[in-house]
């Protein structure tokens, strides 16, 4: 398998924005680096070590840089471990198994078990979501609950974006700018510090990285069926890359356990979710545990 980059010195550049993001890292950091059947897997470790755990999953193209402005949030009330999903461009393996096995669960038995983890709450965007939900079905007795933002594998995936993204590329900076703003919105005029920085390095990201270019996979009605933890779904009405309607629906039909938050204005990226995700994940936290 050829290299995730498009260059050595993309690489370099990217691996080099991200470390200065992991140094201005919100709360106390360990970075821990575990030995798994797909290559070394880099996790970003924060929170009291004897809180609840939770594993973060980002989505496609990026890494745990997408988590700096919710983990101090995180961090107040469980142990976090944000992880750099296999082949994308942070610090883990590039390995990309393929979606349709049970590889990318087998790589995450290896990740908890690496991390001394028996049982976690998983968070997951996007690719990311479609990675918990996954791992649910597969591994259900080691998910305590899954809240996913934007997932993967449910409602259909769109097209159409594919072939936008192909025509907005060969318009050289203002194309690649634009297919941004289709993904994620357009920023606001005067964007804060810290905002900018990270849209410029999400930028630096798509001149530099070779995105995944495979469907994933939708998971069938009798293994949503199968899952019987604590489900939360956040998802967009306007999203140009998942069919959210079609994911509403199917989670209400077939996971009783679900709650689906449609947000009709909102696409791909779903901010401001922070207070919302750990509402859920402290209440059902305190629900199993009452019942143990």
């Amino acid at each position: 398998m050829g290299s995730v980059f498009k260059s050595i010195e993309g690489e370099r550049l990217v691996r080099e924005r991200y470390r200065a993001f992991l140094d201005r890292w919100p709360v106390p950091r360990e970075e821990i680096r575990v030995a798994t059947s797909q290559g070394e897997t880099f996790v970003v470790v924060s929170g009291e070590a004897g809180a609840p755990p939770l594993v973060l999953l980002h989505g496609s193209a990026a890494n745990c840089a997408m988590w700096m402005g919710e983990v101090k949030a995180f961090a107040e009330h469980f142990r976090i471990y944000a992880a750099d999903v296999i082949g994308e461009p942070g610090l883990s393996a590039e390995s990309r198994p393929s979606l349709t096995s049970d590889a990318h669960a087998v790589w995450l038995d290896d990740v908890f078990s690496g991390l001394g983890i028996q049982r976690a709450s998983v968070l997951g965007v996007s690719l990311g979501g479609w990675l918990a939900l996954d791992y649910a079905i597969r591994r259900q007795q080691r998910v305590e609950q899954v809240a996913v933002l934007c997932p993967g594998g449910v409602g259909r995936q769109k097209i159409r974006i594919v072939f936008e993204a192909m025509l907005l590329r060969s318009c050289g900076p203002w194309g690649k700018r634009k297919l941004m703003e289709r993904v994620l919105a357009r920023p606001p005029a005067d964007p804060p510090p810290a905002l900018k920085a990270f849209a410029d390095f999400v930028a630096v990201i798509h001149k530099n990285f070779r995105p995944r270019m495979v469907k994933l996979p939708i998971f069938s009605d009798d293994a949503l069926r199968g899952l019987s933890i604590p489900v939360l779904a956040i998802v967009g009405g306007r999203d140009v890359m998942l069919e959210s309607l079609g994911t509403k629906r199917r989670l209400e039909r077939l996971v009783p356990t679900a709650e689906v938050l449609y947000l009709e204005d909102v696409g791909h990226f779903i901010p401001n979710q922070t207070g919302r995700v750990v509402e859920f994940l402290r209440r059902n936290v305190r629900a199993a545990a009452q019942s143990r």
